[in-house]
């Protein structure tokens, strides 16, 4: 498992799972399975912006960059590129 996608894990594990990884696939949607709401995206995007060194625009706000560990990966690893 690469860098970037166990800092994203070990975030959600801990503030939003208590600690309980059990069951926990980096491909669950955070919205459906209720591990997220809309406020706990915000969080996640403040944690995106302090750690990663990037601005989250608001046409980024879609499922598809932040609904699951794997899209949070997907979509760090393209701003990230863009930003080099």
């Amino acid at each position: 498992m690469n860098e970037i996608r166990q800092q994203l894990r070990t975030y959600i594990i801990e503030n939003f799972l208590f600690g309980d990884d059990k069951g926990f696939d980096d491909s669950v949607s955070f919205l459906e399975s209720g591990i997220l709401d809309s406020t706990g995206i915000l969080e996640v995007i403040g944690f995106l912006e302090e750690n990663f060194s990037i601005k989250v625009k608001d046409d980024e706000l879609i499922p598809e960059n932040l609904d699951s560990i794997m899209n949070l990966e997907g979509y760090l690893g393209r701003k990230m590129a863009l930003a080099a």
